[in-house]
């Protein structure tokens, strides 16, 4: 099993906990309906249609809604600790979370405790606190755009807000602050780095670099970058080492991007229905 630990921006979304399937383009968890757009149901419905073609794997979802004042995530949090034995998952990913470090160690301990530990990926809210609390090294997989990176990078910021402008700057390529994120150990094992150009790495740096094919209006879309956590979390939750399984996540999108042929007002849902035939295509070019 793979699990989902994030935040619906519905503020009267109660906490879910449940096995995360498609109905018609909605999600269904414990019951509820849930439209797939952005954020961690862009996520989830990536996941459910990756793994339409690696095999089915049940997704145990733990949601919440959440605007961004935290009572939601916090709720999350207490749950998860509460229910420890619950947590048998070969993968886990930590999405849109309010950044709470109290809370993220609570959890990072509980899962450092489980007798086999999954496979643990961080993004977004969850990916800050894991930074924020010095922790960072102890997840397997980040998979920051090119401003979170910076904020991985700026070993001074004790929040993405205080980010300093010398790193943000436009001349600090994407390879120089992986390394810089890495010198101050504010990395996870493997990097996965979305942007024009999408960057594999580990503490050693850049190992892939993917920049095609190209589909200019996705660099406009919400939502295209939580669909590669959802393909990369799949793709690691079958056993797939890390670093292969965030370069066939990276071609993957971008393939199911290209295809679904984007203007700027294209849904991300749109992409995630292209994910079975742009998975199946690459697959069959890395078996050539």
């Amino acid at each position: 099993m793979l699990a989902v630990v994030g935040t619906v921006p519905d503020p009267d979304f109660p906490l879910a906990v449940g096995r995360v399937d498609m109905v018609g383009d909605k999600l269904r968890i414990d019951g509820k309906l849930i439209p797939v757009n952005r954020g961690t149901p862009a996520l989830l419905g990536a996941m459910v249609n990756t793994l339409k073609v690696l095999g089915q794997k049940d997704i145990i979802g733990f949601m919440v809604g959440d605007i961004g004042l935290g009572d939601g995530s916090r709720n999350l949090y207490q749950y998860l600790v509460d229910n420890s034995s619950q947590m048998d998952f070969q993968a886990i990913v930590f999405h849109y979370l309010q950044p709470d470090v109290d809370w993220h160690n609570k959890i990072l301990f509980m899962l450092n405790d489980l007798e086999k530990k999954p496979v643990m990926i961080a993004d977004a809210g969850f990916m800050y606190a894991a930074k924020m609390s010095g922790q960072a090294q102890s997840y397997d997989l980040f998979t920051p755009d090119v401003g979170e990176l910076s904020f991985l990078a700026d070993e001074m910021a004790p929040h993405p807000f205080y980010t300093r402008g010398f790193i943000l700057h436009d001349d600090n390529q994407v390879p120089d602050l992986i390394g810089r994120a890495y010198l101050h150990g504010n990395a996870a094992k493997n990097l996965l780095v979305k942007g024009a150009t999408d960057y594999i790495a580990d503490k050693n740096g850049v190992v892939f670099s993917v920049n095609s094919p190209i589909a200019e209006a996705m660099e406009a879309m919400g939502g295209t970058g939580d669909t590669v956590t959802g393909i990369v979390t799949a793709l690691a939750g079958t056993g797939m080492p890390i670093l292969k399984a965030a370069k066939i996540a990276a071609k993957v999108n971008r393939v199911a991007g290209f295809n679904a042929n984007p203007t700027p007002a294209t849904q991300v849902s749109q992409i995630i229905q292209q994910i079975p035939q742009a998975l199946e295509k690459v697959l069959k070019s890395y078996e050539q």
